[in-house]
């Protein structure tokens, strides 16, 4: 079970990624239905269905060039739906022997929600606010199925060291210390801040603002372009109706947007210097050495991609890439704080062990 939970991460990714592409080959309505496409399983090519398919959707004429991304990305979604309900079956079947059930449980209702949303972003036009929210979903299912693993993981390591006949490793207790357990809140906030940059990523994606600043540092030749419309920019008042393909905001509007969010990669930026440094230092073991290599790197190269996203023009490899690194960031984060939660109960076990010593030679 642990390596198909696995492989539901790596396709989640690859979904994530998916649908970065869908969106910035602008074919987000490359089939104006769903979950088919013009009334059948495959994008029409014969002439026969094209002509169908035109008849069908007068307004929407058959582009097999936009229609070919839209359905892909809904194959590989449908794969990862069907994985995770044959993975949460599975977890259920498996309950009594201590496999953990109710979060793949609740990952598989959650698909179904998400999978909501993937019809709506077509029915309702590619409305901002249902596509952030599609985006959002995409981002925490891939998170859920990232808890799952390390929950299954630990599991799998549980039931090895039950099995040993001598004490487990875990036997010698990490000395973490009081400083190190208080950077928990902090990590915490530090998730915040990065789901809370997902989701201004996510309405930048939406309103199709990304290239409403295309120099750096600087936005149109000015610190703080005049005229930003933040009111505008961050309505989600915006009516159903239109078509939102290619977006519908004034330019003030979507300037604000981006603005806001290279602000929010700042803050993510200088926040995690600060923690990440403070953490090396006070981890005296190491235990968390590696994990916070990999939010440093993440951090590093979700920065950069952004750069690059600015100075090329949102090139679509990059762009793709831009939107991976997200993931690969929250990823990273959710599991340094997997590592610091786990290494607490040792910490706990080694301070109470020490002061029952000085009880026992007072």
């Amino acid at each position: 079970m642990l390596n198909w939970a696995t492989f539901s991460v790596l396709l989640a990714v690859v979904v994530i990624m998916l649908g970065a592409w869908t969106r910035l080959v602008d074919a987000g309505l490359g089939c104006p239905d769903w979950p088919g496409c013009y009334g059948f399983l495959t994008v029409p090519q014969s002439d026969s269905h094209v002509a169908i398919a035109n008849a069908r959707f007068p307004d929407t004429p058959v582009d097999v060039a936009k229609g070919w991304p839209e359905m892909i990305h809904r194959y590989a979604a449908g794969t990862l739906g069907l994985v995770v309900f044959g993975l949460a079956v599975s977890a259920v079947r498996q309950r009594r022997s201590g496999v953990p059930f109710k979060l793949p449980l609740f990952i598989a209702g959650f698909i179904l929600l998400q999978g909501a949303f993937g019809m709506w972003t077509v029915t309702l036009k590619l409305w901002p606010q249902v596509v952030a929210l599609h985006l959002l979903g995409g981002f925490t299912t891939l998170s859920l199925l990232t808890l799952w693993v390390l929950r299954l993981r630990k599991f799998s390591a549980d039931q090895v060291a039950a099995a040993a006949t001598t004490p487990a490793a875990s036997a010698k207790p990490s000395e973490l210390g009081a400083s190190l357990a208080g950077f928990r809140p902090w990590l915490f906030g530090g998730l915040l801040l990065i789901i809370m940059q997902i989701a201004l990523g996510a309405w930048t994606a939406a309103n199709y603002a990304a290239v409403a600043c295309t120099d750096l540092p600087t936005c149109q030749g000015q610190w703080w372009p005049e005229g930003m419309d933040f009111q505008h920019g961050f309505d989600i008042t915006q009516h159903v109706g239109p078509n939102y393909l290619g977006g519908q905001l004034t330019a003030d509007g979507r300037v604000a947007i981006h603005v806001t969010h290279r602000a929010g990669a700042l803050v993510v930026l200088a926040y995690f210097s600060v923690l990440l440094v403070l953490i090396w230092r006070r981890n005296n073991n190491r235990e968390l050495h590696g994990p916070i290599r990999l939010v440093a790197a993440a951090l590093a190269a979700q920065v950069a991609l952004g750069i690059a996203n600015v100075l090329f023009y949102i090139p679509l490899p990059v762009a793709v890439a831009h939107n991976a690194m997200g993931a690969g960031l929250l990823l990273s984060v959710i599991y340094l704080i997997w590592r610091h939660h786990q290494l607490q109960p040792q910490a706990e076990t080694a301070t109470h062990t020490t002061a029952m010593k000085q009880e026992v030679t007072a």
